[in-house]
């Protein structure tokens, strides 16, 4: 099913993919079937996103804290994060996807450290979507480490604290390089962002949904995207600036026309 691109569209979006649980226990399914039929709308978000020259694609699919879920359904995950890369990953390449991971990658294990050391080395050149994928994430830790590196420097005196602002704390966060995100979608009926890209979705427009995950579809996708083309981006400023034409605003921050072009 091809979709109508709106006119406008986020250069990143992120999501994070609540409900395969409760979708499965309406169905009186094992939770690890939930997060298998979760894997069909990962697919569709990153077809859709690509094809709609979106220039970021952050999917929230393990934070920090769901180490604290049941150890069965923990390893189920990992299983098939791993199950996912050997079998996806082929296409990824081939469709121009740069695929990314971030989170504490020590917190997992040496095989799935594996598999995504190599998903990114064949992708790292590929000039596509670029895909994040955030495991054992959390926005707070994102925020402490690059805290840690930058205290590092200081220490060192190769950095004086007085350097530090905002620019210079981004380049040692997760999502370093990348256009902070524009468009934050929750599935799953919840309203809040669960320590998810707490620093570089500052200034996000939050779309929340009750579809569960495995049920999020094209036309789905395509009110989100709808509703970000229908907000007023101001950072700060009025409706009536942002409209005047002689007021700019940050390069990073703009949305821009979708074109064939990144």
């Amino acid at each position: 099913m091809v979709s109508a691109v709106p006119h406008i569209v986020p250069r990143h979006v992120a999501i994070t993919m609540d409900g395969n649980g409760r979708w499965a226990a309406a169905r009186g399914l094992a939770r690890s079937a939930g997060h298998k039929a979760g894997l069909d709308p990962v697919r569709m978000c990153i077809q859709e996103c690509n094809r709609r020259k979106v220039d970021a694609l952050t999917l929230f699919a393990f934070s920090s804290e769901n180490w604290r879920r049941p150890v069965e359904e923990v390893a189920s995950l990992m299983g098939l994060f791993v199950e996912a890369l050997d079998r996806e990953i082929a296409e990824l390449h081939s469709s121009g996807v740069r695929v990314r991971f971030i989170g504490d990658r020590h917190a997992l294990s040496v095989r799935l450290q594996s598999r995504i050391a190599a998903a990114e080395e064949r992708t790292g050149a590929n000039p596509g979507l670029r895909l994040q994928i955030a495991m054992s994430y959390g926005g707070r830790w994102d925020i402490v480490q690059a805290a840690q590196k930058l205290a590092k420097e200081s220490a060192s005196g190769a950095l004086r604290p007085q350097d530090i602002d905002e620019e210079r704390f981004a380049t040692h966060l997760q999502l370093a390089g990348l256009p902070d995100a524009e468009l934050l979608i929750r599935t799953g009926g919840e309203q809040r962002i669960s320590n998810f890209l707490l620093w570089n979705a500052a200034y996000a427009e939050l779309f929340f949904t009750d579809q569960l995950w495995p049920d999020f579809d094209v036309k789905e996708l395509d009110a989100a995207f709808t509703f970000f083309a229908g907000r007023q981006r101001r950072f700060g400023l009025t409706g009536e600036q942002v409209t005047s034409p002689g007021t700019s605003q940050p390069e990073d921050r703009a949305a821009r026309p979708s074109g064939p072009g990144r």
